[in-house]
């Protein structure tokens, strides 16, 4: 159950870095007790404005928030915030047992026997430095960091990285049954959407900087819809919505449009396949720029499947 009170709030941030416009013009409230999946194409902008949440940076323009603190180079918001990057860093000579005991030393809410949990779960191994680890064993440090600290906004960066199908399925169920223990914000970007959209409650979509989406999981359900079909009968049924994206094979035609159910001209088509775009699908369509017929993510049911 989430409140109104945002746990993260953004205005106007910007960020540049070097010739790079990183993020600009982002605003928007992110409720407390929510999980929210930061979502885009690599390069989108989502590690750097993650680092701005946790203070580890800050912007070049406008504000972010955590409850009501600035997090940069401010001691009272330093305790709301947890991040771990997916290429975090440890010295050297770093093993698991340090980090064990160091943990509660940054983190006021660390959890000892949570900790120990997800060493067993992901059977992580005590003797080789963290740098020695391979870069599943590395995603799984992370996430025993990130949930451990119980910190109010636990920010995941990539979290299930180099992590095979069990190792995913086990990290889910941990945030799962941890946040009913210890419910909290959960800020986490992933580029495996349909695996991990059951955890999210709200989602915010990057690209080139830019925030192009910022709404509930559950208001997204069915905003979009897939039209597939020849090429001349998807033309004419979607001239008058907002595409997305298109991908065309031959004679064929799949559109990812902005309209439930396709266009009335769509469903009327009996030529037609129309069904509603998942998030991949749509998360995979705002970030596919202009430049013309743009590729959409596949599924059962679309283009690569009828054209075969």
């Amino acid at each position: 159950m989430t409140t109104t009170a945002p746990a993260v709030s953004a205005r106007g941030v910007g960020r540049r870095l070097g010739s790079t416009q990183a993020l600009q013009d982002v605003s928007f409230d992110l409720p407390t007790g929510a999980v929210c999946g930061l979502l885009g194409r690599n390069g989108a902008g989502k590690t750097t404005l993650m680092a701005m949440v946790a203070g580890h940076d800050r912007p070049d323009a406008g504000e972010i928030a955590v409850h009501g603190e600035r997090p940069f180079e401010n001691p009272a918001a330093a305790g709301l915030v947890s991040m771990v990057r997916d290429n975090q860093r440890y010295p050297d000579d770093l093993h698991l047992a340090h980090l064990l005991r160091v943990g509660p030393l940054f983190h006021a809410g660390w959890d000892a026997d949570l900790a120990a949990e997800v060493v067993d779960a992901f059977r992580l191994p005590s003797k080789p430095q963290l740098r020695k680890l391979s870069r599943g064993q590395s995603s799984a440090v992370a996430i025993l960091v990130g949930l451990a600290s119980r910190a109010p906004v636990t920010v995941l960066d990539e979290p299930t990285l180099g992590l095979d199908a069990t190792s995913r399925q086990v990290f889910a169920d941990l945030l799962v049954r941890d946040l009913a223990a210890a419910p909290r914000t959960v800020l986490l970007s992933t580029h495996l959407v349909d695996e991990l959209e059951g955890l999210l409650d709200h989602v915010l979509v990057l690209d080139g900087g830019r925030l192009v989406r910022d709404a509930a999981l559950e208001d997204l359900h069915g905003s979009a819809s897939v039209v597939l079909g020849p090429a001349d009968a998807v033309e004419r049924a979607t001239a008058d919505v907002a595409v997305l994206a298109s991908r065309r094979v031959g004679g064929f035609l799949e559109r990812v449009v902005e309209e439930p159910g396709g266009s009335a001209r769509a469903a009327g088509d009996p030529a037609l396949q129309v069904r509603p775009a998942g998030l991949q699908e749509l998360v995979a369509a705002l970030g596919a720029g202009d430049d013309g017929d743009r590729a959409t993510a596949a599924r059962p049911g679309s283009l690569t499947e009828v054209s075969r």
